[in-house]
């Protein structure tokens, strides 16, 4: 999925690159440019597009970048300065903005800053999906779809080129990877053999290299492999003695 920009810069050359440099980059989209802070606001407020990424310059008319960052109300959006002054950049940085790029602005600057975001905007994703205790998603059998709701599966299970997801009271084979199947889930999804991916909120214990999992009146027993182990200590969050 692209992500969605907007320019707010008064300096036309410097739209125009960085225009020309979201359009060269895959995985970013421009919306609108603006050449004053009060439009922009205007536009963000009735659009219903989403907005991910906004380069923002500090020096405009009417409304500097610092006010429209003062007026803009609680965004997911992630900001990117584009100035011609450092002297800005401590009173920026107080904003939490993701990077501060000085014209003039060079295309591998611009990547790096623009990866940030995506980086920030892929865990900020996550994190919602960890609040989410109802975060569900579907899977395909035969010809039906299936809706799973992550906190009833206990542990998965590969098989050749098929995985097999265990719940309390059913199981469902499909045709997927292990790593296309755990980046679907959320943080409390732990790889701990190669053959197995077990829900954390269902570990009773572990004993020697061996999970105890609940699997809804049974317990299951899974193997840990040593590679898996050492992360999957810090995912127990034990408390030594």
């Amino acid at each position: 999925m692209a992500m969605n920009c907007i320019i707010i810069d008064d300096d036309p050359l410097a739209t125009r690159i960085i225009s020309e440099y979201i359009a060269k980059t895959d995985f970013l989209q421009l919306l609108k440019t603006f050449d004053n802070a009060v439009s922009a606001i205007n536009y963000i407020e009735k659009t219903k597009e989403s907005i991910h990424i906004i380069f923002l310059d500090i020096e405009l008319p009417e409304m500097s970048g610092i006010d429209f960052l003062d007026t803009l109300k609680k965004s997911d959006a992630q900001i990117i300065i584009i100035s011609g002054k450092e002297k800005y950049a401590i009173k920026a940085f107080d904003y939490e903005v993701t990077d501060y790029l000085l014209k003039p602005i060079t295309y591998a600057r611009f990547y790096k800053a623009v990866n940030r975001a995506l980086n920030n905007i892929e865990n900020l994703s996550v994190s919602k999906k960890e609040l989410n205790s109802n975060y569900e998603f579907f899977i395909k059998k035969s010809a039906t779809l299936v809706k799973l709701n992550v906190n009833e599966i206990c542990y998965i299970e590969a098989l050749e080129n098929y995985v097999t997801i265990h719940t309390n009271t059913e199981k469902h084979t499909i045709h997927f990877t292990m790593k296309g199947i755990v980046d679907k889930l959320p943080q409390k999804f732990k790889r701990v053999h190669r053959s197995y991916i077990v829900n954390i909120d269902k570990v009773l214990g572990l004993d020697e290299n061996t999970l105890i999992v609940k699997v809804g009146d049974q317990k299951k027993l899974i193997p840990v492999g040593k590679v898996y182990r050492e992360n999957l200590l810090k995912a127990l969050n034990i408390i030594h003695k």
